[in-house]
């Protein structure tokens, strides 16, 4: 078994000892974390040595929020990330689609809905007249379709919406090409997913996995698995191609239906028994029970700014059966919940699945939290919940439209990490990509500043909710790594876990905030492999 022995480093272990010089690793596995002198004692005359001559080695990150096929889906698609007005938007389809003419549909990705106000086909039909177009919004709740790309996939005026879902009309009652939630989950995306083979779904899944080794990125909890996403990363795993390790929660869809509904709970827990080992687990349920405050689809007490007020994807009614069940059947649950009434909900349920189902030790999550009340911030606390959490989210480079929708002093109270912290709950910092760039160290400086990674130059955001860059980076690798049940595995340094780790070219702890929009990593290591190397 080869020994590897790393020494003169600056080594922040996010373990009881935060610092050391020195780490021995032993085939797979970290054998010591200390001092220069011990290590080269434990790792004998015959290790590998490596000098890393003051720089800095981090645990790997720990994506506690991904959606990694969807991250490198986007990468093969129009990217709108910087379109920041219709004409320009347009202008970047209408490039993108010049740029592969013989390519059957035009997909783009990244659509932020301050930049249409409301978008129409026709818009899209002006541009891109003779294919299909599916322009998916930035935050992964809504789809904007051309007529020809409506026809293909057979949408009309006449299409019902799922319960939860949008299917949006004009006011003479023809339909406009935008498609919320579970309307396109259960709608547009299935019949996308019919245009991809299963090479396309490896190609994504290699895309994302490049990513993540480019970037430090050495584990992730994949947020929404669908049976296309789990095969790849099956055959991405027995081909020893997977480079980041997978913890992925089912996603359940609500179908009207009870009964149908606790079947694909069953299907997640079949999948939780055959589905496991260090480098791919399948260990909950994913519940989306409201939309997004950028497209007036969270569930809030008060209205919006134009007085509308979104109903939960989820009714109270629907959601607890599912969420007593999957916690009987000893599951991880996550419930995507953005607004006050849809935290609400994700709360009472599972309290009541504490009542129902009794003392056991458990990880539920709550993901996103960006509207939510201080009574709801102790009540998650005292129950055990997970604060999963995107500082990516909050960048001020994209929050006009969120506070203009919002428009009152709920905006004061954005995105409010360390009230949970501050209750005593377990935090966690994800990115949700591609709803945001995958890289870990910009979410970093966004969670210590709260300024723009994007856009450096514009006024934090709400800068009373930073915090030390120390902080956010055990979110995003010990607790990300405990929230998914892996702290005996990964998301520290410290003898006896997994060597899953990375070296910077500087050190981002010693100098300006600013170091972590400019530091790059030089090396990522899984199981003790050096996976990507700059």
């Amino acid at each position: 078994m080869t020994t590897q022995l790393y020494t003169g480093g600056r080594i922040f272990t996010a373990d009881r000892r935060p610092w050391a010089t020195a780490m021995v690793v032993q085939g797979d596995r970290i054998q010591y974390v200390g001092d220069d002198r011990t290590a080269r004692r434990i790792a004998g005359p015959d290790a590998a040595e490596t000098a890393l001559q003051g720089a800095l080695m981090l645990p790997g990150f720990v994506d506690a929020h991904a959606h990694v096929v969807h991250t490198g889906r986007a990468v093969q698609q129009v990217d709108l990330w910087s379109a920041s007005d219709l004409p320009q938007l347009l202008e970047t389809i209408a490039h993108g689609a010049a740029a592969d003419p013989d390519a059957p549909r035009v997909r783009a990705q990244g659509w932020q809905q301050s930049a249409t106000g409301a978008p129409h086909r026709r818009m899209l039909d002006e541009i891109v007249p003779d294919r299909p177009v599916y322009v998916q919004a930035h935050d992964l709740h809504s789809i904007w379709l051309n007529t020809a790309a409506l026809a293909e996939i057979g949408i009309d005026d006449d299409t019902v919406a799922p319960a939860g879902g949008c299917i949006h009309k004009d006011a003479d009652g023809h339909i406009t090409g935008l498609i919320d939630e579970t309307a396109m989950q259960q709608l547009v995306w299935p019949a996308l997913d019919a245009f991809s083979t299963d090479d396309d779904v490896d190609r994504f899944t290699e895309a994302a996995l490049r990513g993540y080794r480019e970037t430090g990125v050495t584990a992730a909890t994949d947020m929404a698995m669908d049976e296309s996403e789990l095969a790849a990363m099956q055959r991405a795993h027995e081909q020893g191609a997977l480079t980041a390790r997978i913890t992925a929660h089912w996603l359940v869809h609500p179908t009207g239906s009870t009964e149908q509904d606790l079947a694909q709970v069953r299907r997640a827990a079949e999948l939780a028994a055959d589905v496991h080992d260090d480098r791919l687990r399948v260990v909950g349920i994913k519940i989306v029970s409201d939309g997004t405050v950028d497209g007036c689809t969270a569930a809030l007490r008060r209205p919006y700014a134009d007085g509308s007020l979104a109903d939960p994807v989820w009714s109270p009614e629907a959601l607890a059966p599912v969420v007593i069940a999957a916690d009987a059947a000893g599951l991880q649950i996550a419930i995507h919940a953005i607004g006050d009434t849809a935290i609400t909900n994700a709360i009472d349920a599972l309290e009541r699945a504490v009542a129902v189902n009794g003392p056991a030790q458990r990880r539920h999550r709550i993901e996103h939290l960006e509207v939510v009340e201080p009574a709801d911030i102790e009540r998650l606390a005292a129950l055990g919940i997970t604060a999963s959490m995107q500082p990516v989210h909050s960048d001020p480079a994209i929050q006009d439209n969120w506070r203009a929708m919002l428009g009152d002093e709920r905006v004061e109270r954005g995105y409010p990490w360390p009230e949970m912290t501050d209750q005593g709950a377990a935090l966690v910092f994800g990115t949700d990509s591609p709803t945001s760039p995958h890289a870990p160290l910009p979410n970093m400086f966004i969670a210590a500043t709260r300024r723009s990674a994007l856009d450096p130059g514009l006024e934090p955001n709400l800068p009373r909710y930073a915090m030390p860059l120390t902080d956010a980076v055990l979110h995003a690798t010990r607790d990300a790594a405990w929230a998914c049940r892996a702290e005996n595995d990964y998301g520290r340094l410290a003898a006896g876990l997994l060597a899953d780790f990375i070296v910077l070219d500087r050190d981002v702890f010693a100098g300006e905030a600013d170091e972590l929009l400019e530091a790059r990593v030089v090396r990522t290591v899984v199981g003790g492999e050096v996976v990507f190397e700059r």
